[in-house]
């Protein structure tokens, strides 16, 4: 049942729900054993994608056929190492934004050429736009932010600073 219910939050977000709903339905077994192991236990290897086919019996080339067939069909949208800022001595916040509908697409230009950038979601909401900055400091992001709104023209972006982390790991056991 799990698997059910996150097909369908996977294929919500999809331009093409069907098309990716159906991409999902035609994974074999191979293609779930091989994102239960790299959405977790990705190896740290010169050669990750033959690690992986070595653990489950496939050739590199094989397995990065199926990882190419998923994320060409959003069931995989990006592979990437996922670091607690923090730890590494960072300082991250998640920032609001109101930014006018005629203004969005070069809000999101100004913000996205920010390194310290991991996330841009826009959504339905006087804050429009939702960002995570990561920086060396609290002084230092809070230069960001105003350097930041001063180049797209923005009066309001908003710092939100997490006081305590609840979502620690997710994995979809497929």
């Amino acid at each position: 049942m799990r698997t059910s219910l996150w097909v369908i939050r996977v294929a919500r977000g999809n331009r093409n729900p069907l098309a990716h709903l159906w991409s999902v339905l035609k994974m074999d077994e191979m293609d779930r054993k091989i994102l239960n192991l790299i959405q977790s236990d990705f190896p740290v290897h010169p050669r990750p994608f033959g690690e992986v086919g070595r653990q489950l019996g496939l050739s590199e080339e094989q397995v990065l056929q199926r990882v190419r067939q998923m994320k060409a069909a959003g069931v995989i949208r990006r592979i990437g190492g996922s670091f607690d800022s923090r730890k590494l001595g960072f300082y991250s916040t998640l920032c609001a934004a109101k930014v006018p509908t005629e203004d969005l697409e070069r809000f999101n230009g100004v913000i996205n050429s920010y390194p310290g950038v991991t996330h841009n979601y826009q959504r339905d909401h006087h804050y429009n736009i939702w960002f995570t900055l990561i920086g060396e400091s609290p002084e230092a992001v809070m230069r960001t932010l105003e350097e930041m709104a001063q180049k797209a023209g923005v009066k309001e972006i908003v710092s939100l600073p997490a006081r305590r982390t609840f979502k620690i790991r997710v994995k979809f056991e497929l």
